[in-house]
């Protein structure tokens, strides 16, 4: 019985995505990002569970990309495909770009499948983190709705964000090995700022949450060296 618990853990995370692509398409995009952030926490405790009970499995680790390609691909791109038809209310084809960000979340998690470099750390954004940034948005909006609903940002963050997904670019994984403050000194200042954004913040500190996120893993990497 304990082997199928995992990957039921993986299949709320593939039912949330569903149910928040629905709120998306439907314009509640508040529900939408909750349905991410439930995703997120789904997509921690499959693995953790995984591990605890050791019963890692090929089945567990396709089911969890499957699920991922769901709640952090289809569901941003219809967040984005949403906020497209909101900002250009008249024009038919626009709106379909915000679904370039499900193709290059998909081609990012094929890619992380078959890359052993991938073992403890990024390259290239993982798609969780770009799925929290994009459901951020509409919050965003919130103070700054006059640009962050402008068709030309929208536009931009779509063609930097797919390419970020399949970029080299190397980020730190959170899956600390040890507690060691040497190793991991700046994950931990980078959580700990990161958890006080959110605090002030909520779901509007995804972007600040994305460039510290950035900065932190390049130090982090330049001292490693």
């Amino acid at each position: 019985m304990k082997k199928h618990i995992p990957n039921f853990i993986t299949c709320l995370n593939l039912f949330s995505g569903c149910v928040g692509v629905t709120f998306a398409f439907a314009g509640w995009l508040d529900m939408a990002a909750y349905c991410v952030l439930a995703s997120g926490i789904f997509d921690f405790f499959d693995g953790m569970a995984a591990r605890a009970l050791r019963v890692k499995s090929p089945i567990g680790k396709e089911l969890d990309s499957l699920a991922d390609v769901v709640s952090f691909g289809l569901l941003p791109g219809a967040v984005l495909f949403s906020m497209l038809s909101t900002a250009l209310p008249d024009n038919v084809y626009v709106p379909y770009l915000g679904f370039l960000v499900t193709i290059f979340s998909a081609l990012r998690l094929a890619k992380f499948n078959i890359d052993d470099r991938q073992s403890t750390d990024f390259i290239g954004l993982n798609t969780p983190m770009n799925a929290f940034y994009v459901v951020s948005l509409p919050f965003v909006a919130a103070t700054y709705g006059s640009i962050v609903y402008h068709p030309a940002f929208l536009v931009a963050s779509i063609a930097v964000t797919s390419l970020l997904l399949v970029s080299n670019v190397r980020l730190f994984s959170l899956k600390l090995s040890s507690l060691s403050w040497r190793e991991n000194g700046w994950k931990f200042i980078f959580l700990l700022l990161s958890a006080a954004a959110v605090v002030m913040l909520k779901f509007a500190a995804a972007p600040f949450v994305l460039l510290l996120y950035f900065l932190f893993s390049f130090i982090h990497f330049r001292q490693s060296r």
